[in-house]
């Protein structure tokens, strides 16, 4: 039986009823179904007219070649020849693709040497140029310091500042370098601080308690009077005020003169800073800048950065322990980290859009440096990992603007003020132990620090108050209260000299107040 289309025997035989044409099923069905008729007689034709037929299975031939023993030795040999060629092809690929991934391999190890050799030598400029800038003198002549103004005077071109999404300005950031430096610093003092003992100078309780005024001086001027902030040098028996004048005048308590007033700032100087290296002093203002000054041997002061790198007014400034670097915060919601020698900010960090209107208010470096804490308008108080700028902490619970924060020698104590009073927080468990309330719900208080030591703290409201410090626990008493001399009701800022000798007392009137033991300062001078 042979198919009238294909000539060959078919698999699948039918046979069509009308001429008894055998057809391959398959064949005849597409045929049909394209053109309806017979392909032989061409009558029409439909797959009803079609009929199968029963057969046995057709078994096919075995080919030519298999019909006897040479050809299937010939068949072998033929596979096995071609099995060997693939064979031998496929090691030649293999041995290529070896050498290829060897080279690849090589020039991927060279290229990471040369990675290596240029980080390394990138490192080691800018440690070098680190060492350089603060190495060099900063009391250059007066063109140098002219020239480096205009260079971090905020004033730089459009053109010279990188621009980021929304306008904002792109920071180098903090570099592996700098987190490297103030992890060292931080492992020094904490170590520095296992060890730690009161001093034997420090003064004691019956001393504060016998502290009285005992010298006052008008510093600022009398059209706008009023001290914002205070601090005192940590190695020199000079203290600096800001006022509401736009003035920061730089003190000597031993002798009672003013060695220089710094000029520059356009509204009110919220904070001012000593740096215990190279006569350095920071001064942030409500005219939304921060001035770095340079003191010479003379005692003047000359304005070496002026830095405009926030929107709204400057409330705090907080220098890192390492002295070479300082943190400014500001009511824009940011806070700034710098470097101290070249006034570049590294990094600006705010919160965005999840804080709302929230700005900061305060800022302070813990001892050991590697934390931050910030005061907000919102009443929080936010802790911060400076290496990562990561919020880490936040403490709620206080009533108005935080106005001032204190860290403790210790370590572990946190103190901040706000219209409510006074909370002590432990950030070794993130709480709240103790709260104080010195004054009525209309007082606010201004300022709370503790002394260089941990034992004391100090708050100023309407009146001066001193504590002993305790532990979590127990209760911290009051030992002095110092009555507002000023007449005007609100003291701004306290500070305790070394070894808590004598406090620096601010307030709204232009006259800053020395307390301490009568006849002690005349001894001294």
């Amino acid at each position: 039986m042979i198919c009238s289309i294909s000539g060959e025997v078919p698999e699948e035989p039918v046979v069509s009823n009308k001429s008894g044409l055998l057809f391959e099923k398959r064949l005849i069905e597409a045929h049909v179904k394209d053109y309806g008729k017979c392909p032989v007689t061409g009558e029409p034709l439909t797959m009803d007219d079609i009929m199968p037929i029963k057969t046995n299975k057709v078994v096919k031939p075995r080919p030519l070649q298999a019909a006897s023993i040479p050809g299937l030795l010939g068949m072998f040999q033929n596979e096995w020849d071609a099995l060997m060629l693939s064979n031998f092809a496929l090691e030649q690929q293999l041995h290529t693709a070896r050498q290829e991934l060897s080279h690849a391999l090589y020039q991927h190890d060279a290229a990471c040497r040369v990675i290596a050799r240029l980080k390394k030598e990138r490192d080691e400029a800018r440690t070098l140029l680190s060492q350089a800038e603060r190495q060099i003198p900063m009391t250059a002549s007066g063109a140098a310091i002219a020239n480096a103004s205009m260079l971090t005077n905020g004033k730089r071109a459009a053109e010279d500042e990188d621009l980021g999404p929304g306008g904002k300005k792109i920071r180098p950031g903090i570099s592996t370098l700098i987190i490297e430096e103030l992890t060292d610093c931080n492992a020094m003092l904490s170590q520095q601080r296992k060890k730690r003992q009161i001093p034997s100078t420090l003064a004691p309780i019956d001393s504060l308690e016998s502290y009285t005024q005992i010298s006052s001086h008008p510093l600022h001027k009398t059209s706008k009077p009023g001290i914002l902030s205070a601090d005192i040098h940590p190695k020199k028996d000079i203290i600096a005020t800001g006022g509401l004048d736009t003035n920061a005048v730089i003190f000597d308590r031993a002798s009672g003169q003013i060695l220089s007033t710094l000029s520059g700032h356009s509204k009110k100087v919220n904070s001012v800073k000593f740096v215990s290296r190279d006569e350095l002093f920071v001064t942030g203002s409500a005219d939304k800048t921060v001035r770095v000054w340079q003191g010479n041997e003379e005692g003047n002061y000359n304005c070496r950065h002026i830095l405009k790198d926030h929107s709204a007014e400057v409330q705090a400034v907080s220098i890192h322990a390492t002295n070479n670097y300082f943190v400014t915060a500001s009511l824009d919601n940011t806070w700034c980290f710098y470097d101290l020698s070249s006034g570049l900010c590294l990094t600006q960090v705010g919160l965005g859009e999840a804080s709302g209107s929230e700005g900061y208010t305060s800022a302070a470096f813990h001892p050991d440096g590697l934390i931050l804490g910030t005061g907000t308008t919102d009443a929080l108080v936010r802790i911060w990992d400076v290496k990562s700028q990561a919020n880490v902490a936040k403490f709620d619970g206080h009533i108005g603007p935080v106005t001032a924060i204190s860290f403790s020698e210790n370590g572990y104590f946190l103190a901040s003020a706000a219209h409510d009073g006074v909370k002590l927080w432990d950030l070794r468990k993130l709480r709240n132990f103790q709260t104080f309330a010195p004054y009525d719900s209309d007082t606010p208080t201004n300022f709370v620090e503790f002394d260089h030591s941990g034992s004391y703290l100090a708050m100023a409201g309407s009146d001066v108050r001193v504590y002993q410090v305790a532990n979590v626990k127990s209760q911290w008493n009051c030992i002095k209260t110092f009555p507002d001399l000023s007449g005007t009701g609100k003291a701004t800022c306290v500070k305790f000299g070394p070894d808590a000798k004598y406090m620096a007392v601010g307030s709204m009137d232009r006259n800053l107040r020395i307390f301490g033991l009568p006849g002690h300062d005349s001894e001294e001078s």
